[in-house]
């Protein structure tokens, strides 16, 4: 199997990280994508662990480089993909799940062709305003709006992505996803040992005719 990189990109309250964690944590072929970001740690937060956390300087300083496979600017707060995270996770033999918004989805399309990418819809626009507010009661209706105003921006790239699901039940949403990312893997030129099997096959098949033709 040659592991690709899984694009996953919701609307904010859409549910892309949280399908992310039940795909990690139930399966041993995937892994996730530690994120740098320039927002400051929250409690509980380890560096390393959850971000690689980073001051704004070093991050566009990184940037300058072509360190990040892709990055993007959310909530006033920068957020990318570093390259070496990247080759670290490939290099395990493990596909690397990204979870990203759709302006560092469409860097990631446009620099690699190992990658499957997923949009997660909400199964409405009231249960993502109910998601949204559920998971922060006091945002300021200012921002709330933005976020929503975002939304319909997101929206519209959905038909640029290779699969679309929606996100109605988790535990459907998580087994969709799973199946996607077995479909994909089981892709003829995503199995880099195919030529030699199919090889031995004929070999045996010949074998086997050979030997019937004897008798």
């Amino acid at each position: 199997m040659t592991p690709f990189l899984l694009l996953l990109s919701s609307p904010s309250g859409g549910g892309k990280t949280t399908v992310a964690k039940a795909l990690v944590a139930a399966r041993e072929d995937l892994e996730f994508s530690v994120s740098a970001t320039t927002r400051a740690a929250r409690e509980g937060e380890v560096d390393g662990v959850d971000y690689y956390f980073l001051s704004r300087a070093e991050f566009l300083e990184r940037r300058e480089k072509g360190e990040f496979l892709e990055w993007a600017e959310y909530g006033e707060a920068l957020y990318g993909t570093l390259n070496e995270e990247v080759d670290r996770v490939i290099s395990h033999g493990k596909h690397l799940i990204l979870d990203v918004e759709v302006q560092g989805a469409r860097q990631v399309r446009a620099r690699r062709e190992d990658v499957v990418s997923v949009f997660i819809l909400p199964p409405s626009a009231e249960t993502l305003l109910k998601r949204l507010v559920g998971r922060d009661d006091s945002m300021h209706p200012d921002r709330l709006r933005q976020r929503l105003v975002r939304a319909v921006e997101e929206l519209e790239e959905a038909p640029e992505y290779d699969y679309i699901v929606v996100n109605e039940d988790r535990t459907q949403v998580v087994s969709e996803v799973a199946a996607i990312i077995d479909s994909e893997s089981k892709r003829t030129n995503r199995n880099a040992n195919l030529q030699e099997d199919l090889a031995r096959l004929r070999q045996d098949v010949a074998a086997i005719a050979g030997e019937a033709a004897a008798l």
